[in-house]
């Protein structure tokens, strides 16, 4: 069992070590980017490669040298961790539970979104004006209105959007702008208003552009929480594993084998030398 838990926890941590490489590599190229929406990844990524590496590299030595010191800073660093992941999944699907869109007028195949499907907390996030003025320059950077330019009437109808392309690239489609062109007063969707036919400005103020990121990012969100609860299952194994490691390393620290009786009498009782004297004058009589 020494050998089997040590060497399965040794090869594990082995593993993770060399994945955390391109992890933190990938971070750091991320670091350098300010037009794409993976810069706003490069701070998570670069954490988590590091405290992989760290827990990796402390479980590898421990595991591979019988040092039960950094055995035992890896399994508090990975209970640690186990907790974070937890804290997280159910925080995620908390937070994003809510939303989904409804299907746009006119039985169009895309569907719209409104900011107030979604949870409080998403909301508060996103109207953050020194939040959004990131998130837009992500979105125009990313060329995702662009590829709606070519499109003809029947595209609208017959073809789907992102998220991103429903609430950001066109006004909602409950607008009626010949009404508003005739000069008439009708009641309609502020977004409405704030659309701009100019590339750069289009509906990015919009709340319906606010609610289509809200979406991607729901989305996304409910991957990486399924994906978190598979990663939990498996640092529970591991952690197991290693704590069985840790136990055989303390083990071989005293030489002795599993099951062996290591209890022994610190302190004689009070006649044990009398008894040795009386014993060893006995010795020399006979």
């Amino acid at each position: 069992m020494y050998r089997f838990s040590n060497t399965v926890i040794g090869f594990l941590n082995l593993f993770t070590l060399i994945a955390s490489i391109p992890i933190i590599g990938g971070g750091l190229w991320m670091a350098r980017s300010s037009t794409t929406c993976e810069s706003f990844l490069q701070t998570p990524l670069l954490v988590v490669g590091f405290v992989v590496l760290v827990v990796s590299l402390a479980g590898f030595i421990g595991a591979c040298f019988n040092v039960a010191w950094a055995l035992w800073v890896y399994l508090v660093v990975m209970l640690v961790l186990i907790a974070t992941l937890m804290g997280l999944t159910i925080f995620g699907f908390v937070v994003t539970g809510p939303g989904g869109g409804v299907e746009a007028p006119g039985g169009r195949v895309y569907r719209e979104y409104h900011l107030e499907q979604y949870s409080g907390w998403l909301r508060k996030r996103v109207k953050d004006p020194r939040y959004w003025v990131t998130i837009r320059s992500c979105v125009l950077g990313s060329k995702t209105c662009a590829k709606l330019a070519s499109w003809t009437p029947l595209d609208y109808l017959e073809r789907d959007m992102t998220p991103i392309q429903s609430g950001c690239c066109k006004p909602p489609t409950a607008c009626n702008y010949d009404m508003m062109a005739a000069g008439a007063v009708v009641a309609q969707d502020p977004d409405c208003y704030r659309w701009n036919n100019a590339p750069n400005l289009l509906c990015y103020e919009c709340d319906s552009c606010k609610a289509g990121v809200l979406e991607d990012i729901r989305r996304d969100w409910h991957k990486l929480s399924v994906l978190n609860v598979v990663v939990v299952v498996l640092l529970i194994g591991v952690y197991s594993v290693g704590c069985c490691a840790f136990r055989n390393t303390k083990r071989a620290e005293t030489d002795y084998p599993y099951g062996h009786n290591r209890m022994t009498k610190v302190r004689p009782r009070w006649d044990y030398y009398w008894w040795r004297w009386l014993h060893d004058k006995r010795e020399q009589l006979y």
